[in-house]
Order: structure tokens, then C-alpha cells, then sequence
């Protein structure tokens, strides 16, 4: 039998206000025992489930793995607004005068992750 991701689990700060950030960008919600001072936090967002657990030690060099998010209403430059409104920063803009290309932001905890183009966007170019 395999094996299977269960969590993706993220050592931050603060669980409780980096998993509200997450679950604001996700449009899912925080656990519903998940509080303030809590050592974990839980989101379970559609296709996937994030851990927030907290650790001594703060970020210090760019991460080895990312998450690329993909907007599933909106076009990737709204949603790249919407994120910076909730506390996100730009770290890289790559989108191309064609339309493609993505946006790298980093989370409030500094944690980087990539913007792409919507399914709709994508489809747009491709014909």
C-alpha cells in the first residue's frame, strides 16, 4: 500500500495568524479550536489541508518548496491584489506582456509562493 500527503505542514511564529492569513488566501477556514497562542492550526481548504505548527527558530533563507496557487474565480492579477490587501508582499514580478508568466509573492511570515494565471486565462492564450 502507498503512502499518502496527509498535511503540509508549515513551522512558523504565530500558527493563528499565519493559518487566518492562509485560510483568507484559500477562502477556507481556521480549525474551529484553533485560538490565539495555539502550538498548531488547521486549514483544510478544497485539495489540500495545511498545519501551521509553531517553532523556536524563524525563517532564514529562501524556502525549498512553495506552493503555486491558481485562482479559481478571479484572474491572477486581481488575485494578486486581493493577496497583497491581506498582508502578502511582492517579492517578483514574471508575468509577461502576453499574459503569461505568474507573480511571487511571500506569505506574512515571509514564506514564498507563486501566483499563477487562472484556468480561464490559460485557456484564453492557448487558442
Amino acid at each position: 500500500m502507498a503512502s499518502r500527503v496527509r498535511h503540509v505542514t508549515i513551522d512558523c511564529a504565530d500558527t493563528y495568524r499565519l493559518g487566518t492569513f492562509w485560510a483568507e488566501v484559500l477562502e477556507a477556514k481556521l480549525g474551529d479550536d484553533d485560538h490565539p497562542g495555539d502550538p498548531e492550526a488547521l486549514v483544510e481548504a478544497e485539495g489540500v489541508t495545511l498545519l501551521f505548527v509553531a517553532v523556536p527558530d524563524g525563517k532564514t533563507v529562501k524556502n525549498r518548496i512553495h506552493f503555486d496557487v491558481q485562482p479559481t474565480d478571479r484572474g491572477r492579477d486581481e488575485e494578486v491584489e486581493r493577496l497583497l490587501s491581506l498582508g502578502a508582499t511582492l517579492v517578483g514580478d514574471h508575468r509577461r506582456p502576453d499574459g503569461s508568466g505568474w507573480v511571487t509573492l511571500a506569505d506574512i511570515e515571509g514564506n514564498e509562493f507563486c501566483v499563477e494565471r487562472s484556468a480561464a486565462e490559460r485557456a484564453a492564450t492557448s487558442s
